[in-house]
C-alpha cells in the first residue's frame, strides 16, 4: 500500500505504546465475532502481530497468515509466541498474495484507516475468503475521540500542530464500515462499537507510551521546550483522575459479514 505520513519502523516501541490498547480491543472484538476453531485465517496488515497472536491464543486455528508492508513491524511479529504456528510475510493489503477462497476468515486489525482504497482493500479479502466465510475489521475512531492518544492529538491542535492521520481515517466511522461491507457484497452485515479503558498510575506513566507511539511522536519530536510543556499540559487535563490515577477511555468501531455461499 501506499506511504502513509505515519510510518511504523519499530515494532517493539509500536507494541509498548498501543499493545495493550490492542490487545483489550481485539479480545472484545474476538468475543463478539466468536469464531469457530480449526479454521485458517489472514490477518491483514498484522503489524507488530498482536491480534494474529490472540487468534493463536484464543481460536485454535488451523493456520495462520500474517502479512503487513511493514517489514520492521514482521520482524518484531515473527519473534512472539504465535510465530510457532503463524506464518509472516510481506505484502499490500489491496493485492493480497493468495488465490481466490483460500482462507476460512479474514481480518483487519486497526488497519481499515491506512489502507489507501479502502474498498479495494475490503474485495481482496472477499476474494480470498471461502462462500459462507467470515471478513471482518475494527478502527479505532479517530474522528470521533476514540483514539488511545486524542488527548495528545487535541493538545498538539491547540497549539496550531496539525496531528497526521491515516490516509482514509474516515473509513473507520461506523456507517462508512457498514457500507464498505454492504458495497462488497457481503451478507448479514453488523457493526458495533468496543470501549476499552486504560489505568496509568500517573501522567509520566501515560507520557512515555505517547514517546513511542509514532503517529503523535513525530510531531512532539519538532517542538520547542515551551510548546512541548503546553501538549504535556492539555493532554494531561483531557485525562480522567480514577482509582487513585489516571485513565482514559478507547473506543474502536468494528463491522462483520459474511461471503456469499
Amino acid at each position: 500500500m501506499a506511504e502513509s505520513a505515519i510510518r511504523f519502523v519499530d515494532g517493539g516501541a509500536y507494541e509498548r505504546s498501543m499493545g495493550v490498547w490492542s490487545r483489550m480491543a481485539g479480545e472484545v472484538f474476538l468475543d463478539w465475532l466468536a469464531p469457530a476453531q480449526g479454521l485458517e485465517w489472514v490477518d491483514v496488515g498484522c503489524g507488530s502481530g498482536a491480534f494474529t497472536e490472540l487468534i493463536v491464543e484464543r481460536c485454535a486455528p488451523l493456520a495462520v497468515e500474517g502479512v503487513d508492508p511493514s517489514e520492521e513491524q514482521l520482524l518484531f511479529a515473527r519473534g512472539r509466541p504465535a510465530g510457532r504456528l503463524a506464518r509472516f510475510g510481506r505484502a499490500d493489503a489491496m493485492t493480497l498474495p493468495f488465490e481466490d477462497a483460500r482462507f476460512d476468515a479474514a481480518v483487519m486489525a486497526l488497519v481499515i484507516f491506512f489502507v489507501p482504497e479502502p474498498a479495494q482493500g475490503v474485495a481482496e479479502m472477499v476474494r480470498v475468503v471461502r462462500p459462507g466465510g467470515l471478513v471482518a475489521a475494527y478502527a479505532w475512531d479517530i474522528l470521533g475521540g476514540g483514539f488511545p492518544y486524542t488527548p495528545v492529538q487535541a493538545a498538539l491542535r491547540e497549539i496550531g500542530v496539525v496531528p497526521p492521520f491515516p490516509p482514509s481515517v474516515e473509513a473507520a466511522g461506523t456507517e462508512a464500515l457498514r457500507g464498505l461491507w454492504e458495497r462488497a457484497g457481503l451478507a448479514g452485515v453488523e457493526t458495533r462499537e468496543i470501549r476499552v479503558r486504560q489505568s496509568f498510575a500517573d501522567f509520566e506513566a501515560y507520557w512515555a507510551t505517547v514517546l513511542m507511539a509514532g503517529s503523535v511522536a513525530q510531531p512532539l519530536a519538532g517542538l520547542g521546550a515551551a510548546e512541548l510543556e503546553r501538549v504535556r499540559q492539555g493532554a494531561r487535563a483531557r485525562l480522567v483522575e480514577a482509582d487513585g490515577g489516571l485513565v482514559w477511555e478507547a473506543q474502536a468501531n468494528a463491522v462483520r459479514g459474511t461471503v456469499p455461499g
